[in-house]
């Protein structure tokens, strides 16, 4: 991030880099219990660019652990919710730097500051967590803008901290500390680009405490990140769209205590992009990794 108040990802590259290679480091006779915290990323990690899927959870972290069937995503689903749409051919046509997938929206209320460059939104405040995003906004030439320009503005990017206490009471009960970031630039927004490029990182923590509705006391931390790599997507002005190059790597984890027990789980998902109408998609959670195809538009994994 460009603000010493904004977060790095360098800790977070350094907590998952190990795990690339070997994922087993599960544990504990409630292990299977964690695999659920893999249905749904941290709390307001949809408050920043990534990769998961925007919830309806309004912020709300995790419920914890609870009694029934169901492990988590498997290795018939992505992890933390979902992929976005815009990654699986499902965002909606458009063109200019408003429509099409990636486009971007900004409040008009956001302050420019002309010696930056930066367009900077918030703080507000949502479920108890502090939203900030800064925007860099420029034309095809490199030049800073002010706000989005429906025909000039070629790239936009955005930097957002999300930081505070959520609360959950639907069905038990959960305070989790959180402290989420993200860093992505989509460029090719220009009216009249064919196509747009995305790089981006993100990264998300959600500290939990609470009773869930089986009446369970637990403890969790979960970690999520990804990291976006040269993801080229066509536009077009009546059609839906997929990436046809790059690369989306996620990782999550999650340690769990319950009963007076821990348990630790990780999963990392590698999605590649090859031009062709199916991606590449390899999954490991520990220790087990799977070679999966996805069909584009919006297919599920298929693995081997």
């Amino acid at each position: 991030m460009a603000r010493s108040r904004f977060l790095t990802l360098a800790a977070t590259a350094t907590l998952f880099g190990a795990a690339a290679c070997n994922l087993d480091n599960s544990n504990g006779p409630n292990a299977f219990l964690s695999d659920l915290a893999f249905s749904s990323a941290p709390a307001g990690l949809d408050l920043v660019s990534s990769s998961y899927a925007s919830t309806d959870s309004s912020g709300m972290p995790w419920g914890g652990p609870r009694r029934g069937p169901g492990g988590g995503p498997g290795m018939g689903g992505f992890m933390g919710g979902g992929l976005g749409d815009a990654f699986i051919g499902n965002a909606a046509p458009g063109r200019g730097p408003h429509g099409g997938p990636f486009g971007i929206r900004i409040d008009a209320s956001c302050v420019f500051a002309a010696g930056t460059g930066d367009l900077t939104c918030g703080p507000t405040v949502k479920n108890g967590l502090t939203v900030t995003s800064i925007y860099t906004i420029k034309n095809a030439a490199g030049t800073a803008q002010s706000a989005i320009d429906s025909l000039t503005t070629n790239s936009v990017r955005v930097r957002t901290a999300v930081t505070g206490t959520a609360t959950r009471s639907r069905d038990g009960s959960v305070t989790a500390t959180v402290n989420n970031s993200g860093d992505r630039t989509v460029t090719g927004l220009a009216a009249g680009s064919t196509q747009r490029t995305v790089n981006g990182t993100s990264q998300g923590n959600e500290t939990a405490t609470g009773t869930n509705r089986d009446g369970k006391t637990f403890t969790s931390v979960r970690t999520a990140a990804d990291t976006t790599t040269g993801l080229v997507i066509p536009v077009s002005a009546t059609a839906q769209t997929y990436p046809t190059a790059g690369s989306v790597t996620r990782r999550m984890k999650v340690i769990m205590t319950i009963d007076g027990t821990s348990s630790t789980r990780e999963r990392r998902e590698v999605i590649t992009y090859d031009g062709t109408a199916s991606a590449k998609l390899q999954i490991t959670e520990n220790g087990t990794t799977k070679n999966c195809t996805v069909a584009l538009p919006r297919g599920r994994p298929s693995c081997s």
